[in-house]
């Protein structure tokens, strides 16, 4: 991932990508040469990102929960580059526990709802017209927490379950011009990589793994860069579980 492959003259669109999994994505993708939109509510550090990523790299400022805002943004990326290939909602509210299901309040259910389910949806409602137009792709990041629960995950499960859902109904409804695809990562250490750094992780996170490690963004990326590749064209409407194994283990106290 050494080189930076000419631009390729597609643009995809990254919620969330100034960090973590969705920077990952947006790196990966700039290196296969594609003109990538880094869109954040992190206006500081989504600048400097693109600015590091380089000419391939465009940030655009987006709460994906707010209806007004998706549809400016939107219209600064068509504004910017005429066209969109790809759309990969990756913004969400990461941190999984919301306490006590007895002390969940209304606003944080709703708040996790809007960001992690709802933005999604309205990503893909403003950007279909022109994703329709280049036979584009859609790919939702969800979990592997969408199968299986620690306690006092109720809202973000309840997201990520959704998104699987609403993955396969946009398949069904936007295809065949557009294709809806899901990847569910399970254990990613998502961190900075001074973070890795200061603080690497044990022997005993890596070796609970049936594939011997915790993952990496880009275990990640390079599955959603199939998923937008002309490889997988009769794909759609399916999750792809990138976990290490993990909700394949049974795991019983001793």
């Amino acid at each position: 991932m050494e080189s930076r492959a000419p631009n390729n003259g597609r643009v995809a669109l990254v919620t969330g990508g100034s960090r973590g999994i969705g920077l990952g994505i947006a790196a990966w993708l700039i290196v296969e040469g594609w003109q990538v939109v880094i869109a954040d509510v992190d206006r500081r550090r989504g600048a400097i990102v693109a600015q590091e990523l380089g000419d391939n790299a465009w940030f655009v400022a987006l709460d994906v929960s707010s209806e007004p805002h998706v549809a400016l943004a939107v219209a600064e990326v068509l504004g910017q580059f005429g066209r969109l290939d790809a759309l990969i909602n990756n913004a969400g509210i990461a941190d999984p526990i919301n306490g006590p299901l007895e002390e969940l309040t209304l606003a944080h259910w709703n708040r996790v709802l809007a960001v992690n389910l709802t933005g999604a949806m309205l990503l893909a409602k403003h950007c279909a017209a022109y994703l329709r137009s280049h036979h584009g792709s859609i790919i939702n990041v969800s979990s592997s927490r969408a199968h299986q629960s620690e306690p006092h995950t109720e809202a973000y499960s309840a997201t990520k379950g959704g998104l699987l859902a609403l993955t396969h109904a946009m398949a069904v409804s936007l295809g065949p011009e557009i294709r809806v695809n899901a990847v569910s990562p399970g254990w990613i250490d998502s961190r900075d990589p001074s973070a890795r750094r200061d603080e690497p992780l044990g022997e005993t996170d890596h070796a609970q793994h049936p594939a011997g490690r915790v993952g990496e963004v880009e275990d990640i990326a390079s599955a959603v860069a199939w998923l937008l590749s002309p490889d997988s064209e009769f794909v759609t409407g399916q999750e792809f579980v990138i976990d290490g194994g993990m909700t394949r283990k049974m795991i019983y106290a001793e």
